[in-house]
């Protein structure tokens, strides 16, 4: 898992697009920058390591305090996953860096998971406190990324291709993505590119998870307004405004695979990787990843590593405390308890933090259920109703702390087997 994060270094994966804006900013007057995500500072310390000269105007945001930044760059301390006033300064901000490049000038715009929260600028009539309602009640009902964001790009001033629109000049966007299948117009809610959903598309997200009634009326009533045609929709494909933008990804989950596949193979590991992401409730995306561990063990192979990303959610019912990647780690821990050889699963978010936990995830073996009886923790069923695999991973020493880690390109499990032989 370490090989996996440092493979997917956000200061490394800005290198690789340094030559696309060397080559824009050869022929502009002058340069602006805007990083936003929990990569943000990281990213923007890389640009300005390569690029030549010093952008006129610089913002950051990103979670929590930061002094690494030189002076020059603005910095705001933005919340995640709800956004919070920190978020609000930081997306006015970033409005005002935009329409300030001028049209011989190009704007660079630094984007990691995280931005949709850390940078944020409310639709007319909709305040903060009802973009945290609304946000924290999807985040609750286990709506998937595309439908929370189709949300939030409709209720913002700098998501959906907004934020590039407002740019007179050239708009050159460099983005580490944390979702699943790199859609660039879900990643950070996709300020610099089109946005193929609609305000009935967003009330229909309010209706699936939870009924309509159940968000705050401002929300409700942009949204309508929105269908009425009383209120412009996002920039779609082919708007004038986002004609000067171009956008690359530069990192993704692949590179931290690539990474941790390396590493296996360097242990003397056959390596399998699942192509198709692992996604859905966190609960039955352990049930397909057990189907592939079990498939190994049947077959009796000696040192396997089984590796997969994706992003999955939890629904939460109980009182407890945990995240995605602690529930699958809880959900399989039973099943491998049963298996004919050792086996230890990893699941954990490259970002550092899963859920509303100090916990980047949790690591679950072969011992765990053994483990847990004889600490006097109970079944792990109980925790898993009352989402509190926080407690029950904390309680054998097996929850993955990492802290925040300056990157983010999604979750990662590994899976590593011993088959019935020792090695």
């Amino acid at each position: 898992m370490r090989a996996a994060l440092s493979a997917a270094d956000a200061g490394a994966c800005v290198a690789r697009g340094l030559p696309a804006v060397a080559e824009a900013l050869s022929a502009a007057r002058r340069w602006n920058l805007i990083a936003a995500g929990k990569a943000a500072v990281p990213m923007a310390e890389s640009l300005l390591a390569g690029a030549p000269g010093r952008p006129a105007l610089a913002m950051a945001v990103a979670p929590g305090a930061v002094t690494s930044l030189p002076g020059d760059i603005e910095y705001f301390a933005g919340g995640h996953p709800v956004p919070t006033s920190g978020s609000l300064a930081a997306g006015r901000r970033a409005l005002d860096v935009a329409g300030a490049t001028g049209p011989d000038d190009v704007l660079v715009v630094l984007l990691s998971g995280g931005a949709s929260a850390l940078l944020e600028s409310p639709a007319d009539g909709v305040s903060l406190a009802d973009l945290q309602a609304t946000t924290a009640r999807l985040l609750r009902a286990g709506a998937d990324i595309s439908a929370l964001n189709a949300v939030r790009k409709h209720l913002s001033r700098v998501k959906g291709g907004r934020l590039a629109s407002a740019c007179p000049g050239r708009t050159v966007a460099l983005i580490v993505s944390d979702v699943v299948g790199d859609d660039l117009a879900v990643i950070a809610s996709g300020p610099t590119v089109a946005d193929p959903t609609t305000y009935g598309d967003a009330l229909a997200v309010l209706d699936r998870f939870g009924g309509i009634g159940m968000y705050p009326t401002a929300v409700v009533e942009a949204l309508g307004e929105g269908v009425g045609g009383i209120r412009t929709d996002t920039p779609k494909a082919g708007s004038a405004g986002l004609a000067r933008t171009t956008t690359m990804i530069v990192g993704a989950a692949r590179d931290a695979l690539d990474g941790a596949r390396r590493e296996a193979e360097a242990r003397g590991y056959d390596v399998d990787v699942e192509a198709a992401p692992l996604t859905g409730e966190a609960r039955a995306a352990a049930g397909l990843l057990l189907e592939r561990i079990q498939a190994v063990a049947a077959g009796r192979r000696r040192r396997v590593c089984l590796l997969s990303s994706g992003e999955t959610t939890v629904t939460v019912i109980g009182t407890g405390k945990g995240g995605r990647n602690q529930e699958l780690a809880l959900a399989l821990a039973g099943p491998l308890a049963v298996l004919p050889g050792p086996a230890v699963v990893a699941s954990v978010g490259t970002d550092g933090i899963d859920g509303p936990t100090d916990a980047a995830g949790a690591i679950a073996d072969t011992t765990t259920i053994g483990r847990a009886r004889a600490a006097g923790l109970g079944a792990p069923g109980e925790y898993l109703r009352d989402n509190n695999a926080y407690a029950f991973f904390r309680g054998l020493g097996d929850l993955v702390m990492t802290g925040p880690t300056g990157t983010n390109v999604g979750d990662i499990q590994v899976v590593m087997m011993l088959g019935e032989d020792p090695p």
